[in-house]
């Protein structure tokens, strides 16, 4: 499983022109899923997520997570994300897994971060053409791996 973190200002996601979801500052995630993804990865990237430390504290350094922050998480599927770019310039979406696997995974990524954080993460509609328009911060952008924790 992968994240992609981006530190925003505010963040907002419409479908067929209606706004589904918005947020204010904090951490919009975009969520990509591989078949062999588990429950284990869900929480490992969760707690990573939440607690990683980029927000800036009093002095402007980047001390302070989305929790001490109050911060709000928007959280978008994203499948895109394990694209496969080697050969060609068609990219192969091959390790991305199928929605009877991704969407069940989903769900319980935003689960879990609604229970950790204690409070509903705005969210898109899986599967559906999104639009999501942001005002990242920083700009800080990070990709974790539940497959790389070494």
């Amino acid at each position: 499983m992968k994240i992609l973190i981006q530190r925003v200002k505010h963040s907002k996601c419409t479908v067929d022109g209606k706004e589904i979801s918005k947020i204010g500052q904090g951490m919009l995630v975009f969520v990509g899923i591989t078949n062999d993804d588990t429950t284990e990865d869900i929480e490992w990237l969760v707690n990573k997520m939440v607690n990683l430390r980029i927000f800036n504290d009093e002095d402007g350094v980047m001390n302070k997570s989305c929790l001490e922050i109050n911060g709000e998480i928007m959280i978008i599927s994203q499948f895109t994300l394990h694209a496969r770019t080697k050969k060609g310039n068609r990219p192969s979406y091959i390790d991305a897994a199928k929605p009877e696997i991704s969407e069940p995974l989903y769900n319980k990524f935003i689960e879990t971060t609604n229970q950790i954080t204690g409070k509903p993460s705005a969210t898109g509609i899986f599967g559906a053409d999104m639009k999501i328009e942001l005002l990242n911060d920083g700009p800080v952008t990070i990709i974790i791996d539940s497959k790389n924790r070494i």
